[in-house]
């Protein structure tokens, strides 16, 4: 193996084990876990871990040993900011779609075979699906959203995804490949993503992917409330809505995004 490719592999690597943390940072992720979800061994995950705390990336809790997310991500993420806040494109079509539904509504952007929701809107009913919080990392296909965003995708990409993310599936309301993949079939014949009650009891949501010019979609929108106001009749209503709303938003996004 070359000087090149090692180093390639190693920041790779790097990336990978970011991305676990990420995934799991409210609560921090243990050193197993971060050599089983990133395929590593565990000598090789904790030289990497070794490595991101020395640069400040990440940090360790002296007490519970476990591994966050450090303050360099942080200040780089600030920086970025205001190349990729996608979120002031899309938060007045945000805020319409809660006020007109009365439900929550969430933006969700991919991040490999990740997803990352990064904004949302609350509606007016009392009663909320607040699943996600903003800086929630979830496998892609997982919620609304995620399935949203491999809808599009040709079969051969969606096993790539859903292989990939295999161990990490059943964190999430038990979910299996082959419940996923029938999942995404009846979005698919619906034309919209449907995700109801697999990973949060009495809660439905529906989303939809914006279309893009430059290849497989980045961002989706989801609505998520309580079962008993998601019959079928008003799931088609709001992924109408929803609908509605992405056709204005799609090429304002991608120039946004690809100036």
């Amino acid at each position: 193996m070359t000087r090149a490719t090692t180093g390639t592999q190693s920041i790779e690597r790097a990336a990978v084990v970011m991305r676990v943390i990420a995934s799991r940072n409210r609560a921090g992720v243990r050193l197993v876990d971060v050599a089983r979800h990133g395929r590593l061994e565990r000598p090789t995950a904790h030289r990497i871990l070794r490595c991101l705390i020395a640069e400040g990336l990440v940090m360790q809790d002296a007490r519970t040993r476990r591994y966050f997310l450090g303050h360099l991500a942080f200040e780089l993420g600030l920086a970025a900011a205001s190349r990729f806040d996608l979120r002031d494109q899309c938060r007045p079509a945000l805020a319409r779609l809660a006020a007109a539904t009365g439900d929550t509504v969430f933006l969700t952007l991919r991040s490999g075979f990740d997803t990352v929701c990064i904004d949302r809107a609350e509606g007016t009913y009392p009663i909320k699906a607040l699943v996600l919080e903003v800086g929630t990392r979830r496998p892609l296909g997982v919620g609304a959203a995620g399935l949203a965003l491999l809808m599009p995708l040709p079969d051969e990409a969606v096993r790539e995804v859903l292989a990939a993310n295999a161990l990490r599936l059943e964190g999430f309301g038990h979910l299996t490949l082959p419940k996923m993949m029938q999942m995404l079939k009846r979005s698919r014949a619906l034309g919209f993503a449907l995700n109801d009650a697999s990973l949060t009891p009495d809660a439905v949501s529906v989303g939809l992917a914006l279309p893009s010019r430059y290849g497989e979609p980045s961002l989706a929108v989801s609505i998520g409330a309580i079962a008993s106001r998601m019959g079928a009749a008003r799931q088609r209503e709001i992924a109408g809505m929803i609908r509605g709303e992405l056709e204005d938003l799609a090429a304002a996004v991608d120039e946004f995004a690809h100036p």
